[in-house]
């Protein structure tokens, strides 16, 4: 049986390798790109649907396979594919987009290493900063500062929605991101603005008859709109040091209840106090790879208070290219090639953007930062996350992706009607 190659040589890679890439988010397109300038490498991208945007990209070799979300599909999948190209003699190189791949590929990593290099983080890092308890109390031992929180237990039928000492709004999330990837109920979504105690009780009531068996967190929200969030991209070497961190500043979320709190429009802004929270919190759990966190300025304590970690790279990857960090090199160097990758600066001459102009121009606050992001695309700056620019995808790339981005028009009058508070 084929086994990957061991001692692979940097001369070789721009003909050996090959990207496997599992999900077909945004970040699925920044991973083609990375590859392809990093290596002139064309990947392979697994997902369970067609999305055009991506499928259509002639960097790219794009399968769909029924079935492809249940694990024992997806690992049967891949044997198949890992033997294949190991006999082949390619160096099979596996990243992941999402939460629920990146979880199922940490789970079975010994076993798909016979046949794959990979940077998905070990899962017992993995499982720990991904459950939010442990993500909270690690923050607290080393002073990052974070929301009020309290875990209801959803596999207990007994338990109570306990929501004694806050205040409404409050936020309602789902503790175990991967397990609730299963799990059904109306009104299902990513986050909940909960604004009455009745409501509170409903979904914990609709989570415990679901299969989802992990804690429902129970927030304080902090006030202010999407402008208050900040995104922090890192990736930490084999020492918990950190590689590379690019903080953004976020202008505008989307506010689709499925995909609540991806970022549409970022631009830079260094902060040495959130990038040095996030370095203490990757070195305090040992953590080795790409991952990132979310973070939110509290105007009533003065304080970024952090949210979460995502223990993979984020939907909006693209900016980490924008701000010239080829983080797929920068992974393949390291798992690959076994070097400590060097420190690498970020430029800030970027601005990411997911929507049209006319979505910043009616949906933001007025203030600095819509002056910054009108700015970009007036002076061309802004760049959007399915549009490569110079790098002449197919033409049915590139006309589903506009198909996309003109989408959002539509999908932010329908779900911010009356545009972001500040």
């Amino acid at each position: 049986m084929a086994t990957r190659p061991e001692h692979v040589a940097e001369k070789d890679l721009a003909s050996t390798i090959q990207p496997v890439i599992l999900g077909a988010d945004y970040s699925a397109y920044a991973y083609v790109r990375a590859f392809r300038e990093a290596y002139g490498a064309r990947a392979i991208i697994y997902g369970s649907s067609d999305i055009k945007s991506i499928s259509r990209t002639r960097f790219a070799e794009y399968r769909v396979v029924e079935g492809f979300d249940e694990p024992e599909v997806l690992l049967a999948t891949l044997a198949e594919l890992g033997e294949e190209l190991c006999a082949a003699g390619r160096v099979p190189f596996l990243v992941t987009c999402g939460d629920f791949y990146a979880r199922i590929v940490s789970q079975h990593k010994s076993e798909l290493e016979r046949w794959f290099y990979t940077p998905v983080v070990d899962f017992d890092v993995l499982d720990f900063v991904t459950q939010k308890e442990n993500f909270y109390r690690v923050c607290e031992e080393v002073g990052v500062p974070y929301p009020k929180t309290r875990l209801l237990d959803c596999a207990d039928p007994a338990a109570q929605a306990d929501d004694s000492g806050f205040a409404y709004p409050l936020v309602a999330k789902p503790s175990n991101s991967a397990a609730y990837h299963y799990a059904e109920f109306p009104g299902k979504q990513k986050i909940f603005i909960v604004e009455t105690p009745e409501e509170l009780r409903r979904i914990f009531d609709e989570l415990k008859r679901s299969c989802y068996d992990e804690s429902l967190i129970v927030q304080e929200f902090i006030p202010g709109g999407d402008s208050h969030m900040y995104a922090i991209y890192l990736y930490a070497d084999a020492n918990s040091d950190v590689v590379f961190s690019i903080c953004g500043h976020v202008g505008l979320e989307d506010h689709h209840p499925g995909a609540i709190g991806n970022a549409v429009a970022i631009v830079p802004e260094r902060n040495a106090e959130v990038e040095a929270a996030a370095a203490r919190f990757v070195k305090r759990v040992g953590y080795h790879g790409m991952g990132t966190f979310d973070a939110k300025w509290d105007v009533r304590t003065g304080e970024f208070k952090f949210l979460e970690m995502n223990a993979r790279p984020g939907r909006s990857s693209w900016f980490v290219l924008l701000a010239g960090v080829n983080f797929a090199r920068i992974q393949v160097e390291d798992v690959v090639l076994g070097r400590t990758p060097a420190p690498v600066a970020p430029r800030e001459d970027w601005a990411y953007v997911a929507v049209p102009r006319k979505v910043i121009e009616r949906c933001m606050p007025a203030g600095p930062l819509k002056d910054r992001v009108l700015a970009a695309y007036r002076d061309k700056t802004a760049s959007f996350a399915l549009h490569w620019r110079g790098g002449h995808d197919s033409l049915a790339q590139r006309l589903w992706a506009y198909v996309n981005y003109f989408h959002q028009v539509q999908k932010f009058e329908k779900y911010l009607p009356h545009g972001d508070v500040s």
